[in-house]
């Protein structure tokens, strides 16, 4: 329906003109799988560079929490080296990390000789905001059904009303946003949502996601459905928010069959009532139409959170509500700002730039982005003009030039919301030129 996954290729690689098929989120090529035999040779090279006194090789000593102070570096051995490559990696010691990869190589061998032990159960439902993680599932030997529910909440509007209209109305942002067909939209939509009543059907349902404010709305609406229908069934969730071995996660669909077991291993956790009503709470926070609930909610969390990774989602969510003195929002702000240190610049490199290194906490997929590109030239000066070599040029190979407005935005000198021309959505916040007296 909306902005469904694939996965196993970088998400900037995805530069497919919009169509009648949904927009898709793909993910960086590393899929999590550690090299020991690599990281052997990088303990050997950082230890010889410390020994050699590299300033480099001396930082990672130091942004490790390595004890050894300086005078002692003479005395390095290649396990104080290899300390340190397994701290970088995520892990708090050498032989830990070397156990992570054994297990990891271990179920690489089950899968390939079909020895794998017994994961779930026919009558288990594996349910993703996308179909990311559905071969790889596969591979891993999980025999359950699979069930994607993905509408795209952190776009577009998400009112607070009663569900046939709040369909209605979240089809018809999908079916305007993603250049997809209106009936094609709301009957998938009617799909989806009505899926979600054979939840109860059986005896185990998991919930898979990830960290950013993509999946994290959308699991919030699900704890508020569950919490509502209540079915009887095995209830479980898995929320990653990071990988060892892997610098930048930016989600599931980037993992190999493995790790996605070594995701069932360790991140699985009951659906616990305390679960439900927090996400009911960021539920109604999302839905407000003023920042006032999300923001309390976001202040008033507690230091353990029941979902661990919401608070921080939701925190991204809330920086896409236009910045005070620019009028932009973070997306916004951050597309400017790759424009003006790459440009000029296609579209499609903007769009990596944003998601390998700017943003704070990647959510978008490419049409997705292709989608707020174009609400931003709703507005009376251009912030950026788009040029091609030809009419049918894909949009991914366009490029983009800052204007004089567009930096002028940038750095405040003038505000987006007294040039936008259009209407954008923060969950259920509404966002026109007329904003500007509620900042």
């Amino acid at each position: 329906m909306s902005a469904s996954r694939t996965s196993k290729s970088d998400k900037a690689q995805n530069t497919q003109p919009a169509s009648s098929t949904p927009p898709i989120r793909k993910s960086p090529i590393f899929d999590g799988r550690l090299n020991l035999e690599q990281q052997r040779k990088r303990a050997k090279e950082l230890l010889r560079d410390l020994q050699n006194g590299k300033p480099g090789a001396l930082a990672r000593l130091k942004n490790a929490g390595h004890p050894l102070s300086q005078p002692e570096i003479p005395t390095l051995k290649l396990a104080d080296a290899q300390l340190i490559i397994a701290r970088e990696n995520g892990f708090t010691s050498w032989p830990k990390m070397k156990a992570h990869i054994d297990k990891i190589f271990e179920r690489n061998r089950q899968i390939a000789q079909g020895t794998l032990p017994t994961l779930d159960a026919k009558t288990t439902l594996h349910l993703r905001c996308g179909s990311d993680i559905r071969h790889g599932l596969d591979i891993a030997g999980f025999v359950g059904d699979f069930l994607e529910f993905a509408d795209p909440f952190c776009q577009g509007p998400v009112p607070d009303l009663p569900r046939d209209q709040f369909i209605q109305t979240r089809a018809n942002f999908i079916a305007e946003a993603y250049q997809i067909t209106p009936k094609d939209a709301l009957a998938r939509s009617h799909r989806e949502y009505a899926s979600l009543a054979t939840l109860g059907d059986y005896e185990q349902v998991v919930l898979w996601f990830e960290h950013d404010s993509y999946d994290q709305l959308i699991l919030a609406f699900l704890m508020d459905f569950i919490a509502t229908t209540r079915p009887k069934t095995q209830l479980e969730v898995i929320s990653v928010g990071e990988v060892p071995g892997i610098d930048r996660f930016i989600g599931l669909g980037q993992l190999s069959p493995e790790l996605l077991i070594w995701c069932w291993e360790n991140h699985r956790m009951p659906v616990t009532d305390e679960m439900l009503h927090f996400g009911r709470d960021a539920w109604s926070a999302i839905r407000s139409q003023t920042p006032d609930l999300l923001e309390s909610f976001i202040k008033t969390a507690p230091t353990k959170q029941p979902l661990p990774h919401m608070i921080k989602a939701f925190k991204r969510h809330y920086v896409e509500l236009p910045d005070r003195q620019s009028g932009l929002g973070l997306t916004q702000q951050l597309t400017l700002q790759i424009i003006k240190d790459h440009g000029p610049v296609t579209i499609g490199k903007v769009f990596g730039h944003l998601m390998r290194s700017y943003d704070p906490l990647p959510y978008l997929g490419d049409l997705m982005f292709w989608a707020d590109v174009q609400r931003m030239m709703d507005c009376k000066d251009p912030l950026f003009t788009i040029t091609s070599n030809n009419p049918d040029q894909n949009w991914a190979e366009q490029t983009l030039t800052l204007s004089e407005t567009g930096e002028a935005t940038l750095e405040g000198k003038t505000s987006f919301l007294e040039n936008f021309t259009g209407i954008r959505w923060v969950g259920g916040i509404q966002v026109t030129n007329t904003s500007k007296q509620d900042l």
